[in-house]
């Protein structure tokens, strides 16, 4: 595939080199294209840097939208011409001081997107997690494969991001339309308040899914 990449941080530094690693093309784009190098220069071999325009147009089938929440929806804003039609991911979480959830009722990270360019086909995902375990190569924990709910309402731009969360060597899980992605984004709080805050196994807070509809399992 071809990439684009949004964003010079940790989260375009960890989900870029898994991608080049698995042969895709990847633009780095930022409003500094000098440290849009350098970032390109560390993740190797197959990635390119520009600026923020350079990276979509060279994103033909999806463009990585790492950027923090407030600055992402500005940022596309200003690129919606040329994302039109366009794959956009969105790995953003808006969790501020005291794992306070920032959209406060309001649309998701991923919808403020979706509404600042109407005609990207956006997918929320990558985002329960923090940047060193997307560097795992892979992200596996007690033999199993890390899952990564995905939410989106275009089949096409989910399968391509599907593909995507295979070759960073974890599994895709359907997390239903783009309007759950508010969930989702709200569980990444929870999770980072229980992890962070407290020094909890969040993990422990599900059964296995043979219990999940209770004892008699999901018969």
């Amino acid at each position: 595939m071809r990439i684009g990449v949004l964003g010079t941080g940790n989260m375009a530094d960890a989900l870029a080199v898994h991608w080049v690693r698995a042969g895709h093309e990847v633009t780095v784009g930022g409003r500094d294209v000098r440290r849009a190098e350098r970032l390109a220069a560390r993740v190797g071999e197959g990635a390119r840097a520009g600026g923020l325009r350079a990276a979509v147009d060279s994103g033909q089938d999806v463009v990585l939208g790492a950027l923090p929440f407030g600055a992402g929806a500005e940022v596309v804003r200003e690129l919606r011409a040329e994302l039109a039609g366009k794959v956009l991911l969105d790995c953003s979480n808006p969790v501020g001081a005291g794992f306070r959830l920032l959209t406060e009722g309001g649309p998701s990270a991923a919808e403020s997107l979706a509404a600042a360019a109407p005609g990207a086909r956006v997918v929320k995902g990558f985002n329960l997690c923090h940047e060193d375990v997307w560097r795992m190569r892979p992200p596996v924990f007690d033999g199993r494969p890390l899952a990564v709910p995905l939410c989106g309402d275009d089949s096409e731009a989910l399968r391509l991001v599907r593909e995507l969360v295979r070759d960073v060597g974890c599994e895709p899980v359907a997390g239903g339309g783009l309007e759950r992605a508010a969930l989702l984004e709200a569980t990444a709080a929870l999770f980072i308040g229980l992890w962070v805050g407290e020094g909890a196994d969040a993990q422990a807070i599900a059964p296995p899914l043979a219990y999940a509809a209770g004892p008699g399992g999901l018969e």
